[in-house]
């Protein structure tokens, strides 16, 4: 286990255990945090943030790869899914040492720096920030990216079986030795870490979850605050502020740990049937728990799915 991607991660290699490799795929995602981070002063991401509204920049093809898939997702989701949500995220500071509730003229100053249309892929490989105060924040998708990139170390290495966490990011590759599923517990938003609302039977899949617990931040006012930004006024979320929509998380099942990722997070801001909607299209599966305690799945979710908290319902 390492500190890497800002979070503790974990990969167990089950049989196929031998430093060298085990050091191939840290140091992969060391490199990858390189790349990727937006707290990182000498990232390649950093870099990219200090050129809005200045000049296009040549970028690795680990980051153009994240941004086009990003800009996918935005697509798709009507922008409810946004890279260029850094203002807002740096704003509010959620999982920092010192988040705050701004004011609403600051959250407007960020909300108005927030276009992924903005974001511009050129055809010659640069990438351009088309307006000044611009930041492209890629939390949502990175670790998911790095996963993925992980498991193609697996795959070439022939390893029959691994774990991969990265910090709730979990990738299960291959069947377990037994040749069973594996067995994956979906988070209890309202208890501690390891306290399981459910159980899904899986095998060579990603599972991540987006949710309330993750991060967030307690205010004066008593109210909690987490980490998933609304970005337009839908039901009872206010843009610029935490959504608020009666979920409590989403987790998504995925081939692609980057779509899982990118779809966790985009399917709980959409809220339960836009949401639903999109991970069906996606070919994917979403589990939705509520703030009432109600669980529901998109197509086929809850088929390998076992309540093991009774105090929640499947709907």
């Amino acid at each position: 286990m390492e500190f890497v991607l800002g979070t503790f991660c974990r990969i167990d290699l089950y049989g196929s255990e031998n430093s060298q490799l085990y050091d191939r795929l840290f140091s992969r995602l060391a490199e990858l945090e390189r790349i990727l981070s937006a707290n990182r002063a000498d990232s390649e991401l950093s870099a990219l943030n200090s050129t809005a509204a200045l000049r296009a920049i040549s970028v690795s093809p680990e980051l153009r790869t994240v941004l086009e898939r990003a800009l996918f997702f935005a697509e798709a989701s009507g922008g409810a899914f946004d890279p260029t949500v850094g203002p807002l995220v740096q704003l509010w500071g959620i999982g920092e040492k010192t988040p705050r509730i701004p004011s609403a003229d600051e959250i407007q100053a960020a909300l108005d720096m927030i276009n992924w249309r903005d974001l511009e892929l050129q055809a010659d490989g640069g990438v351009f920030l088309r307006r000044p105060g611009m930041a492209v924040d890629v939390g949502a998708i990175a670790k998911g990216y790095a996963a993925d990139e992980l498991v193609k170390i697996l795959r070439e290495k022939k390893v029959p079986q691994a774990l991969i966490d990265l910090g709730g990011n979990i990738y299960v590759w291959g069947a377990k030795k037994d040749n069973t599923p594996w067995r994956i517990g979906i988070q209890n938003p309202l208890d501690e870490r390891g306290s399981y609302v459910g159980i899904v039977e899986t095998q060579s899949i990603s599972m991540v979850t987006s949710g309330v617990y993750e991060r967030f931040f307690i205010g004066e006012d008593a109210v909690r605050y987490h980490h998933i930004f609304a970005l337009s006024g839908t039901g009872t979320d206010k843009p610029g502020y935490p959504v608020n929509n009666g979920l409590l998380s989403v987790t998504v099942a995925a081939p692609s740990s980057m779509d899982a990722d990118a779809l966790s997070t985009t399917c709980f801001a959409l809220g339960y049937e836009k949401g639903c909607a999109l991970a069906e299209a996606a070919g994917v599966k979403a589990i939705f728990i509520f703030a009432d305690k109600t669980i529901r799945g998109s197509a086929g979710a809850l088929d390998t799915f076992t309540l093991i908290d009774t105090s929640f319902r499947i709907e």
